[in-house]
């Protein structure tokens, strides 16, 4: 491989890809190797959880790119049926900086990856090196939740923070769009959001926090004045505590002989996931739900 893609040595690339994630938990030991791949085979994860880039910064690392070449390896996978082209799991920011250089390659590890340690993938890089804005992070945990019925704990070990942690930050998909957008801007901070997502009218606050530059305990103080989100404290009233889903959860996959999920939604709602291995626990379970 061309020095221009290792930069000054290959010591120094395995420093660089220390700060990657670890996903041989997630993909087992399947044995991969640096390769420069063409740009022209390789296209955006369309879930990917980053969705803005600062023009700044792209200009910035391609300037470093064109100086020292590209020193952490991206991930990608194959596309299904097109075995030539590749689809990125983790450094987009890295392709399209690795473009504006005028890079022709760029290093990279080819993984076998499902949908789902695909995203999996994605969201631990970018939590792990701050990536994402508060908008980007909390739709991330949101998709793995829908999406592959992940719970909020499970979320937690995923990316290493705490269940309150990503509660908190979840609260800000309920803001109107007007509000995200001045969250992406900066021009208000995650706290403030966090803050006035409980209330009727978060709009207003935003405005309130930008026209009066109100710190957080001065927006909590407003939003205490103000009438306050059905939907915000219903969801709050009815969050179940985290031991009590462990011990019920615990309870009926012992009494099925099966692995049991309690998911938990808005309102007091939810479902109970059941998985089973095969025909065989299927009928099983069949039976003992009939019973």
């Amino acid at each position: 491989m061309s020095s221009k893609f290792l930069g000054k040595s290959l010591a120094q690339l395995n420093e660089e890809m220390g700060i990657a994630p670890d996903i041989s938990v997630l993909t087992g030991a399947e044995r991969v190797v640096v390769k420069p791949i063409p740009l022209v085979q390789i296209s955006p994860n369309p879930d990917q959880p980053r969705k803005t880039f600062s023009e700044a910064e792209l200009n910035d690392l391609a300037e470093s790119i064109k100086e020292k070449g590209v020193l952490s390896p991206i991930i990608l996978r194959t596309v299904q049926n097109k075995p030539h082209l590749y689809e990125i799991v983790a450094g987009e920011r890295r392709y399209r900086a690795a473009q504006r250089a005028g890079l022709s390659e760029i290093p990279a590890l080819v993984k076998t990856l499902s949908d789902k340690n695909a995203m999996e993938i994605a969201l631990i890089e970018n939590v792990q090196r701050e990536n994402l804005n508060p908008i980007e992070e909390a739709e991330g945990f949101k998709n793995l939740m829908e999406k592959y019925q992940y719970s909020l704990e499970d979320v937690s070990k995923l990316i290493g923070k705490s269940a309150s942690y990503i509660r908190n930050l979840m609260r800000i998909n309920s803001l109107p769009e007007s509000v995200k957008e001045l969250i992406k801007e900066g021009k208000i901070s995650p706290s403030h959001a966090r803050t006035i997502a409980v209330s009727d009218n978060p709009e207003q606050l935003a405005h309130d926090i930008i026209n009066n530059n109100l710190s957080v305990a001065e927006t909590q103080k407003h939003v205490k004045n103000t009438a306050r989100s059905k939907t915000s404290r219903n969801f709050v009233k009815n969050t179940l505590d985290a031991q009590y889903v462990s011990k019920v959860e615990s309870k009926i996959s012992k009494h099925l002989g099966l692995d049991v999920k309690l998911r938990e939604k808005r309102g007091g709602a939810g479902q109970f996931v059941i998985s089973f291995d095969n025909r065989i626990q299927m009928e099983d379970l069949i039976n003992k739900l009939l019973k």
